[in-house]
């Protein structure tokens, strides 16, 4: 049995007609005889009771009948879930933003997004790029931002920016009037840093040790805001992408260039491997060319 079967039982008994039945379904009258009737031997059963002019279902008739209505009308809506699917009607995508790189980069991006696909669903997933990274790795998101580098065997991706981190402190601080900071200098420093779910965590720690030093920790957060409120209240050091660093109150905290330079270099990558939805492939085209037409 077919499902187009079911079409035509359904058209004939609407219509009480196999000619007009095959009119509406743009068929021959034979073609939707044989169809019935093979579908009866298939059966070995009578579906129809022809009685003249007259049509009638057998009890047979009576059932597929009984099941017909909800199996098309469940056709007919996966014909129109699948067409707003194919032309973005709907849809739902899952994207990872580290906290700094959605405040200052996402918020007109995915407006707009919106404003051409309002019937797609965004879930926005705010962690560090690490959590992200093994996010996307794992299925759980179908696309974020990450830092350089990244794997090339398992992500696919292209830049957002280029920027480098800067050495925030109090103004009050010795160092505060320089104009740059050589990292060495900064051993004996209490340093505020993201947690351990952001891929700068280890970042700066492993550039401390090419200076020739581990750092002193003395507070983790995943959010900068916080880290900068810190830094105001004379609690350490910590360590900004320049971005950051421009919406800062100068009067409350002192941003200054290091060296050498710690790059941040947000990219928005996705897996290389394994289904992206229309959606997703929408937004990572609708991003792409975004942030290429801004550089």
């Amino acid at each position: 049995m077919e499902l187009r079967h079911l079409q035509y039982i359904a058209e004939i008994v609407r219509c009480s007609s196999f000619t007009k039945a095959a009119e509406n379904l743009n068929v021959t009258q034979p073609t939707i005889s044989k169809m019935i009737q093979n579908l009866e031997n298939e059966l070995n059963a009578d579906i129809f009771v022809r009685n003249g002019r007259q049509i009638q279902l057998t009890d047979v008739g009576e059932a597929i009948l009984k099941y017909s209505g909800p199996i098309l009308q469940m056709f007919e809506n996966l014909k129109t879930e699948i067409n707003d699917l194919t032309f973005l009607n709907k849809g739902s995508i899952r994207i990872g933003l580290p906290p700094m790189a959605g405040s200052s980069f996402f918020p007109d991006v995915i407006k707009k997004f919106q404003d051409r696909y309002p019937g797609i669903t965004m879930k926005m997933v705010e962690d560090g790029a690490r959590k992200i990274e093994e996010s996307i790795e794992e299925g759980l998101l179908d696309a974020g931002i990450l830092l350089l580098p990244v794997n090339q065997a398992v992500f696919d991706w292209f830049p957002i920016f280029n920027d480098w981190l800067k050495v925030v402190m109090h103004p009050a601080h010795p160092l505060a009037d320089r104009e740059q900071i050589e990292l060495a200098e900064l051993e004996q420093e209490r340093f505020i840093l993201f947690n351990s779910n952001f891929t700068l965590h280890d970042r700066i720690k492993n550039a401390c040790r090419s200076a020739g030093f581990v750092p002193r920790i003395v507070s983790e957060s995943s959010q900068w805001d916080l880290i900068r409120e810190m830094v105001r209240a004379d609690l350490g050091i910590a360590f900004l992408p320049d971005t950051i660093c421009r919406l800062l109150d100068p009067d409350k905290v002192k941003a200054i260039p290091l060296v050498p330079e710690i790059p941040w270099q947000p990219v928005m990558a996705w897996r290389r491997k394994g289904y992206q939805s229309l959606a997703a492939r929408e937004w990572i085209a609708f991003t792409k060319q975004i942030f290429s037409d801004s550089t």
